[in-house]
């Protein structure tokens, strides 16, 4: 495993060779797109070892793995480099295939794949509120479209009447979702969940999830991290 949570930047040297028997996973601690891979390497159980990227100086020898410069990102024994969110989840569910969290059936895993095309368009506004808040701009209207898409996602937990997006247990789609509804108080947005009571349940059912619990961040952790961002000079090894 890593000696070291701290991130790597421009001018580190590169970490050894992937240790046989794991998966690397190359990640930034506060990124929600990485948490979605860290939370499905943890519910499979699957051995891996972490490295921490500084996104703001990036080292050359990450950028030679994945040349967009972006987390997560995972690599092999082998060498093999597979990113973007959704494509490293589905990939670690194929290959590590005991306790999948696919459904096996063509048109549930379709459905998922579905709903997070929905969900892709509501993430933005997790960035927009606060950023147009700290610029002193009217957030109302964005708030007011935020309500609107949290609650059609409502109306599929109400329509299915099941705990989770995916059924009584939680699967891919809720872990896909997670991370945004973890960081909800810190950017002051849980009053957009107000009215979706099926929601502010699953919210509930989340928090009491084993993954969930052994990869979040308290409120507070979050807090520091986001003002150092929104200040131009993220603290990616805060609390270290």
């Amino acid at each position: 495993m890593a000696a070291t949570q701290k991130s790597f930047a421009k001018g580190s040297s590169p970490p050894g060779p992937v240790p046989k028997g794991h998966i690397r996973l190359y990640s930034m601690r506060f990124c929600p797109f990485a948490q979605r891979t860290r939370l499905v390497l943890h519910a499979k159980g699957i051995k891996h070892e972490t490295v921490n990227i500084n996104l703001k100086d990036k080292p050359d020898w990450f950028l030679e793995k994945n040349p967009l410069g972006l987390v997560p990102t995972l690599e092999t024994v082998n060498g093999q480099v597979i990113y973007e969110s959704p494509i490293t989840c589905e990939y670690l569910d194929e290959v590590y295939a005991e306790k999948k969290l696919l459904p096996s059936d063509p048109f549930e895993k379709a459905q998922q794949k579905i709903l997070l095309e929905h969900f892709s368009k509501v993430t933005p506004y997790f960035y927009k509120i606060p950023m147009g808040k700290k610029n002193g701009e009217d957030v109302s209207s964005l708030e007011a479209e935020l309500k609107e898409k949290l609650s059609k996602l409502n109306e599929v937990l109400v329509n299915k009447k099941t705990k989770f997006f995916g059924g009584d247990s939680v699967t891919m789609i809720d872990y896909m979702m997670w991370p945004w509804f973890e960081r909800m108080e810190m950017m002051e947005l849980t009053h957009c969940l107000d009215g979706n009571a099926e929601f502010k349940k699953w919210v509930q059912f989340m928090l009491q999830d084993p993954t969930v619990k052994a990869t979040m961040f308290s409120t507070d952790i979050y807090k520091a991290f986001y003002k150092s961002y929104m200040d131009g000079k993220p603290d990616y090894d805060y609390g270290l």
